[in-house]
């Protein structure tokens, strides 16, 4: 009966990981998705309106010219803030930038909005960490990042991304409302639980520490040198034909 209740946990277990894979990859190939219908079509649409703007410029006066011009370049910074959130859903980005470099990116976008100040730390010499788990570790920083431009009311945000030969740390911390340990269980637990799952998935584990008034601290940690469990089977690069 034990032998049969363990094997049965096992079984349990291994197929809420595939369960979780599944939906990461589901996920992926959805933002990819959005990635491409934007760039390919809703920016082409925009750069269209944009041009037909530009043929209304000669046959204005003054004062609707001046109008002409003012909406073409809202139309011109829509273009952009949209090419810009199509690269970050996008996982090619990620395969070919990195980690480090995808997340700079975002905050660059994030602090051009003006809807929070983010700082960016690096510490130690950066090393690959694999596309999988880079992947994963991307998509959990937008998670967080989402929660907090959602829910925190924040100003500030720091994130560091720690190396080390046998460990890298990721976090996220914000000067945002905070929250209660009882409003985690209530409120935060399914979030907290799905960072703790993605976690888990490439070998690393999440942790979330907060209090009222006082902000919020996410951190994931991992040894690189650790078996994952998330491994790509080559999902990506067919959703991404």
């Amino acid at each position: 009966q034990q032998k049969n209740l363990r094997e049965r946990e096992q079984l349990e277990a291994s197929f809420r990981q595939e369960v979780l894979k599944t939906q990461i990859e589901v996920q992926d190939q959805t933002l990819n998705y959005i990635s491409t219908e934007i760039h390919d079509n809703i920016t082409q649409v925009l750069s269209f309106v944009k041009l037909s703007l530009a043929g209304l410029v000669s046959s204005a006066d003054a004062e609707k010219k001046a109008k002409i011009t003012e909406v073409r370049e809202l139309v011109a910074q829509t273009i952009t803030d949209l090419r810009d959130l199509s690269k970050s859903l996008s996982f090619e980005q990620i395969s070919s930038l990195g980690l480090a470099k995808t997340i700079e990116r975002e905050v660059e976008r994030i602090n051009k909005s003006g809807l929070l100040e983010v700082r960016l730390d690096r510490e130690g010499k950066e090393y690959p960490l694999g596309q999988q788990r880079e992947l994963v570790l991307f998509r959990i920083f937008q998670e967080t990042l989402n929660n907090t431009l959602k829910h925190a009311g924040a100003k500030h945000m720091k994130i560091v991304l720690h190396y080390q030969a046998d460990l890298f740390n990721l976090t996220v911390e914000d000067d945002g409302a905070g929250f209660s340990a009882g409003m985690i269980a209530q409120k935060h637990g399914s979030g907290l639980k799905n960072i703790e799952n993605r976690a888990s998935l490439i070998g690393g584990s999440a942790s979330i520490v907060s209090s009222p008034h006082k902000g919020c601290c996410t951190k994931i940690t991992l040894n690189p040198q650790k078996p994952q469990l998330y491994t790509d089977g080559g999902t990506h690069q067919n959703s991404s034909s």
